[in-house]
């Protein structure tokens, strides 16, 4: 045979992160990635619901490493064949982007929209601010090669704001809507109600005050402990556990409140702990949930002390026009002058804040419209069982949030930028009027639809628009609606309907999933989504959260710029299994660096050689080997992507290609690829280059999820003119399963010890061995190889040898 000159097609001898910038521009004007209405039918389908993001600030790494597992999840099921929809846009309703605003440009909210101009003003100076960090986050998952479908009709478009208030429309007339006045977490300084689900617990130190309260049927006084004692005006009862016999005399008596002199009812009941101060609980509107629980439960008047300013108003007596820490003094004092405080000691205590200013939640008596949910919380436990959780075990935090639930929704915010509530009210009889769904309605700004009153007749000028908004909540609850196409194309949502994937993290399980599942059981009495993918919080290297206020958040665009988004993706995706906080990696970005370039080297190698193609050689038993460890890997790679994570397929790959392609099989096989001295027949030399090219391909395809980037960068130059993402993952193939296997194990365990021996003994890798080499029968078909890639001089074959697989006989 004629000695052939091999040289590469690939020119560049270095992957350049640059042609990252030029595949993003290829793949928006070819349309990558793209969801085909016409394919549904033919393919199996996924619609992701993507989380729509709170552009209030753009990311941070941990942010945008937890869209790209979004994305990762989506490229991977196209490559197996499905028809994805992976939608981008956002979540641009509510409090963050208000709080924002009014920071920026330091004004207050209630005063410039207090007049309909001057909402408008200030819903216009939220748009402008919500644009510009929008193309922020754009810009990021742009540059780290997400394949999203940028909508830009996000949650403040009239279009997502039409369904949302169509949505209302229907509850109401089902009613599953309702306005009351009833008691609500109360932000003082954002002014608006709150939901169970916005609060957060902080831990604060404060004073457990032993307050003396004389029994009115004896004379006697009893000690009572609390931590609001500025609550005492609205304190309407005092109860203790029923087995707690230091009380029993005392049911059904009555206590006079210090201070204030009126009587409260002395009543045993479950709720009240024996071991927290002195078994005695103050019921006082409202000091907790359990104080607003048992209110309702024991028929109690509620006597409100605390303003919508969280300041003590007229009823609190002494102590009105205080704030409530000033109030919390003032009792004090006035305690002690009379001889009632018994002692105060010092506690810590979880208390209630607003979960977007991070202030002092109150509990008041506010006019809201409430969505029930305690009606249906066995209905909606039934449905989450028929969802498929990712890892299971989220799935319990959500039944757990079902369980705790107390009360219902409050569904309106004294708020501006957001969906308005689309209800008029008549001024001559007071009915609450809803229109028919269909329009985007602004109450506070447009006509009513109606020339008089539909319930007195009153004329038009009586019909008075509601000037509240949605929680954001009620808003990015119908997500999986909006993106499926409910009430904008019928027919495309009967067909996908059942099969929305809901990714997201584990921190929003008790709202965004929630409320999402809560929602659209009630509009369509069916599961809101098939699958759920939870994932963790990006965490620094310390493995603490990224906050701004920690100072230890981390700009993703320096990183970009160092290391390239295939990097970033691939510490993404290998940084933690899926359900699992995933910390930041500097290592992990060098190693996702170094497996773009170790590609890039494979693949430029390879390109030395023609593609005679896998079904036109005769493959010996190393190719089969080989190509068998293939499937296998596949097999694996697939059922983790299946079960949605991460972490394991990018393991999988990483370790076949560098451990045992790279560094085995090609430096096995490359004697008989460039078949210098003519040892290896012309098939014999073809078959390796079919399976070089055959792996290699496969390769691409396993790793093009995760790193879109150089995969598609060598497809293109080597096997296609259209984008690998458009290709498919084929694989398994049974034909090469030839029980060959082993022989990559061998193969793998044999050239490191015989490496290991030439190492030891100070013999360079290209000289031969002169010690005898034994090798184990199994691994008879790599004799040749082993023979041409180490020059082993003397070698004998043994039917069995203690392990490892092979003997170097001689060596000292």
């Amino acid at each position: 045979m004629s000695k052939k000159i091999f040289t590469p097609k690939i020119k560049e001898k270095r992957w350049n992160i640059e042609k990252e910038l030029e595949l993003i521009e290829t793949w928006l004007k070819e349309g990558v990635g793209k969801f085909d209405e016409k394919q549904i039918g033919s393919k199996p389908i996924m619609i992701i619901d993507t989380p729509p993001p709170y552009p209030s600030g753009k990311w941070h790494v941990g942010g945008a490493a937890h869209y790209v597992q979004h994305d990762i999840i989506a490229r991977f099921y196209r490559m197996i064949g499905y028809n994805v929809l992976l939608p981008f846009y956002a979540d641009r309703n509510g409090l963050p982007v208000e709080v924002k605003v009014e920071k920026a440009y330091n004004i207050n909210p209630h005063e410039i929209a207090s007049t309909p101009e001057g909402r408008e003003k200030f819903l216009n100076m939220c748009k402008e601010y919500l644009d510009q960090v929008e193309k922020e986050l754009v810009d990021v998952w742009r540059r780290l090669g997400c394949s999203f479908e940028y909508w830009r009709d996000g949650t403040d478009s009239p279009t997502y704001r039409r369904i949302t208030q169509a949505t209302f429309i229907d509850l109401w007339n089902k009613g599953y809507i309702y306005e009351d006045e009833r008691p609500v977490n109360w932000c003082p300084r954002c002014k608006t109600t709150l939901s169970d689900a916005e609060i957060e617990y902080k831990e604060e130190e404060t004073f457990l005050y032993y307050i003396k309260f004389r029994i009115k049927e004896t004379g006697k006084e009893v000690t009572v402990a609390t931590t609001r004692p500025e609550l005492l005006g609205g304190c309407k009862a005092l109860i203790f556990h029923p087995e707690d016999e230091r009380y029993i005399e005392l049911k059904d008596k009555h206590a006079i409140a210090p201070i204030y002199g009126h009587e409260l009812k002395i009543i045993p009941n479950k709720q009240a702990d024996p071991k927290f101060g002195t078994g005695l609980v103050m019921i006082c509107s409202y000091g907790d949930q359990t104080d607003i629980r048992l209110f309702r439960e024991l028929g109690l008047e509620p006597k409100i002390l605390i303003d919508k300013n969280g300041i003590m108003n007229e009823q609190s007596g002494p102590l009105s026009g205080l704030n409530v820490r000033d109030a919390k003094k003032k009792i004090e004092e006035l305690l002690a002058k009379n001889g009632l405080l018994v002692k105060k000691e010092k506690l810590k205590h979880n208390i209630p804040t607003c979960w977007r200013c991070g202030t002092r939640l109150e509990f008041i008596n506010v006019r809201e419209y409430f969505l029930k949910q305690l009606d249906f919380k066995e209905e909606l436990k039934k449905i989450v069982e028929k969802i498929k959780f990712y890892p299971e075990f989220h799935k319990r935090k959500l039944l757990d949030w079902i369980n705790s639930i107390a009360s219902d929704w409050p569904i309106s915010r004294n708020r501006y930028y957001a969906t308005e509530i689309p209800v008029w009210k008549c001024k001559k009889c007071n009915s609450l009027l809803v229109p028919e769904k269909g329009k985007y309605y602004r109450p506070w700004k447009d006509d009513p639809p109606w020339e008089k009153c539909p319930k007195c007749g009153a004329p038009r000028e009586n019909l008075i628009g509601e000037t509240k908004v949605f929680d954001t909540w009620f808003d990015s609850s119908i997500s999986a609606l909006y993106v499926s196409g409910y009430l904008r194309n019928p027919s495309l949502y009967e067909k996908v309907k059942d099969y929305i994937l809901r990714p997201q993290g584990y921190d929003i399980i008790r709202t965004w999933l929630y409320y999402s599942v809560l929602r659209i059981y009630q509009l369509t009495k069916r599961p809101a989504f098939k699958w759920v993918r939870i994932t963790g919080m990006g965490l620094d290297e310390k493995g603490e959260a990224m906050h701004k206020s920690k100072g230890n958040t981390i700009d993703p665009d320096p990183i970009l710029k160092m290391y390239g988004g295939d990097a970033f993706r691939y510490w993404s995706a290998a940084s933690a299994k899926v359900g699992y906080d995933y910390k930041f990696s500097t290592q992990l970005l060098r190693t996702g660096q170094l497996f773009a370039t170790k590609l890039w080297n494979i693949a430029r190698f390879i390109s030395m050689f023609p593609d005679p193609g896998i079904n036109n050689v005769k493959l010996l038993p190393l190719d089969y080997a080989l190509l068998e460890k293939l499937n296998i890997t596949v097999e694996k790679y697939k059922q983790a992507f299946l079960a949605m994570d991460t972490f394991e397929p990018t393991t999988l790959i990483y370790n076949f290609t560098w451990d045992i392609f790279a560094n085995n099989y090609i430096e096995t096989v490359k004697p008989r690829a460039y078949n210098k001295d003519g040892d290896w027949s012309e098939e014999e030399q073809k078959a390796a280059w079919a399976t070089l090219h055959e792996v290699l391909r496969n390769i691409l395809k396993l790793a093009a999820p995760i790193m879109p980037f150089v995969t598609d960068a060598i497809w293109r130059e080597l096997y296609s003119e259209t984008s690998i993402h458009n290709s498919t993952i084929d694989l398994p193939r049974n034909e090469w399963n030839k029980g060959y296997h082993s022989l990559i194990d061998y193969l793998v365990k044999i050239n490191s010890m015989i490496w290991k021996h030439k190492k030891t003994h100070n013999i360079k890798f290209s000289e031969p061995i002169k010690e005898k080499v034994i090798i184990i029968k199994e691994a008879e078909p790599l004799i040749k190889h082993l023979v041409k890639l180490h020059k082993i001089e003397k070698i004998e074959i043994k039917n069995s040898i203690e392990e490892p697989p092979i003997m170097i006989i001689g060596s000292s």
